[in-house]
């Protein structure tokens, strides 16, 4: 058991204090009276040493509550609630915890709010960056057609087909916006249901059949399932998740490449779907950042192929709200395999 301070301040305090009272008044009652009794000289050395103790130590103890309370009120960073006066030590250790305390939190504080603000400014150029290409380039188109070109039937039909594909890609990067505001607030409610990821897979598969074929690609499964796997999650959203990926890899796949979609089981209440090409691959120094808003490996090639720069920070958090993980594994050259997990229904 930790003893106050106070406690052995103020007993030595009253030793001190009491040798000096009894020894002085022994002295003057020896020398000037010749009375020494020993028995009532101990029981007073005894009596004065308690109450000196007592005294002492609730003094001090007072002294330095009111002291410390006064600085706690003076300093405004400080809650006077948390002090307790029993907790109070002549060595104010109740003070001198409580403002390393502060100091470490404020410190924290300050280097989250420092990233916050450089993570700010960035984001805010790229959305500036984002939001001004296809914003100019649809004003650009207009003034043309406003300045005489729209009398020329092909120029017309060209140029507002072009503004066209502009506001397309304002209108995805303005939804995508909006998706991961709700994510990132917890304002997406999750409809979470059994369905077959086979056939959801197949159902992705066919929507995107014509565009691989125009880059001469393959997507397909890495083997025939023939049985239905069903899992539980929001089935809008993990579909949403599976376009965004492989979306993610036609764009970065070669020409003649192959896509391919694989499930395997994770223990025995977890399955994991990966989707894997052969393209191009990511360099080490990108993979940590590659779930990022708005960050690009190649900023130019992907512009020139468009979409909004969220598609993989939207998969993440779709996956993070299903309380699920997502991982990546990219060799540069070869290839990219993203997998994420779901439970089994």
């Amino acid at each position: 058991m930790r003893i106050k301070k106070t406690y052995a301040f103020a007993f030595l305090t009253s030793i001190i204090f009491t040798i000096i009272t009894v020894g002085g008044l022994v002295t003057v009652l020896y020398f000037k009276y010749d009375i020494v009794d020993f028995k009532t000289t101990a029981y007073s050395t005894i009596s004065l040493f308690i109450v000196s103790f007592v005294i002492l130590q609730q003094r001090v103890e007072r002294f330095i509550y009111h002291r410390v309370r006064k600085i706690y009120e003076d300093v405004s960073l400080l809650d006077v609630n948390n002090l307790q006066k029993n907790a109070v030590t002549t060595d104010i250790e109740t003070l001198s915890i409580e403002v390393q305390k502060f100091a470490a939190d404020k410190q924290l504080e300050i280097e989250s709010l420092n990233e916050r603000e450089a993570y700010r400014r960035e984001f805010l150029g790229n959305v500036s960056h984002e939001l001004k290409t296809p914003l100019f380039t649809v004003q650009g188109y207009i003034l043309t057609l406003i300045e005489g070109a729209a009398e020329d039937k092909e120029i017309r039909d060209r140029y507002l087909e072009r503004a066209n594909i502009g506001v397309e890609r304002l209108t995805s990067i303005v939804k995508d916006l909006d998706m991961i505001s709700k994510l990132e607030s917890n304002d997406l409610n999750l409809v979470i249901q059994p369905f077959n990821c086979i056939e959801m897979i197949q159902n992705v598969f066919d929507l995107f059949e014509m565009k691989v074929k125009k880059k001469n690609m393959t997507l397909r499964f890495d083997k025939f399932y023939e049985f239905p796997e069903y899992v539980a999650g929001d089935a809008a959203k993990i579909e949403q998740v599976l376009i965004n990926l492989i979306v993610n890899s036609i764009k970065y796949g070669k020409i003649g490449g192959i896509i391919m979609v694989s499930i395997e089981a994770q223990g025995s209440n977890k399955i994991s779907i990966k989707v894997a090409d052969n393209g191009e691959g990511i360099k080490k120094e990108n993979i940590s950042r590659i779930f990022e808003r708005f960050y690009r490996v190649d900023k130019s090639r992907s512009r020139d192929q468009g979409g909004s720069g969220l598609g993989l920070s939207i998969v993440k958090h779709i996956i993070e709200a299903h309380k699920e993980t997502i991982s990546l594994e990219s060799e540069y050259g070869k290839g990219t395999e993203f997998s994420f997990t779901l439970k089994r229904a």
